[in-house]
């Protein structure tokens, strides 16, 4: 298993990102931090094994960049995968100068987050298979491994930030909602909510479900697919 520490100084994206993290298998998290201070105690932690961190950039406390590199001043060897709102590109190319093997900006889609991690997973299974010297094919192979995969474009009309919002309520409401709900909750109309809706039923994030009630066909709602 890949053990990860999951850093982020928002509590809501902390545990997002962790339940993302125990989606995709083969790895498992092993520890969160709300801020630098404690991603860089967890991380000098003797007995701790941390393989990959999960690493925002933003942190009332300290910057991720320097995370990054007093972590690496420390020795530990752990990967770091930037999940992150900051996009310009002196931070960009910042973090790839100081090891970050990939850059994740928010929002996004749990398929895009799941695309990292599986990438990094080829990556990490490609290494343990090495032996000796290796081929350029080999080299090849593992860096890209590492590069950023291309999530499939969302049908036309649909944003990404939309869909995350969307998603997001959905997955933290108790039971299923109706396109009604989410279109008065998010600001949109009930024709909009349903497209998304209908999309992440069908990329099979959430199911719908049939709302029984007076006469007339039933009202379809939506429910997160757990686990």
């Amino acid at each position: 298993m890949i053990r990860v520490l999951v850093v982020d100084d928002d509590a809501l994206a902390l545990e997002l990102h962790s339940a993302y993290v125990a989606r995709v298998p083969g790895f498992e998290v092993v520890g969160q931090a709300a801020g630098a201070r404690a991603a860089l105690t967890a991380l000098s932690e003797p007995d701790r094994r941390i393989d990959l961190v999960l690493l925002d950039m933003t942190m009332p406390d300290g910057a991720g960049l320097d995370v990054a590199r007093r972590a690496r001043a420390m020795g530990s060897r752990a990967d770091i995968i930037a999940v992150t709102a900051v996009r310009d590109a002196e931070t960009v190319r910042a973090a790839v100068s100081i090891g970050v093997v990939q850059y994740l900006i928010k929002p996004f889609t749990f398929g895009a987050f799941r695309e990292r991690l599986e990438g990094y997973r080829a990556y990490v299974e490609g290494l343990d298979r090495a032996a000796g010297d290796a081929t350029q094919s080999e080299v090849d192979a593992l860096l890209g491994s590492l590069r950023t995969v291309t999530s499939p474009a969302l049908p036309k009309g649909l944003s990404d930030a939309t869909l995350q919002a969307v998603a997001e309520r959905v997955r933290t409401t108790a039971g299923a909602v109706s396109s009604t709900e989410v279109g008065e909750s998010e600001g949109m109309s009930r024709v909009t909510a349903r497209r998304y809706l209908e999309h992440l039923a069908d990329v099979g994030r959430v199911r719908r479900e049939p709302r029984y009630g007076g006469q007339g066909r039933p009202e379809i709602t939506y429910a997160w697919v757990r686990g």
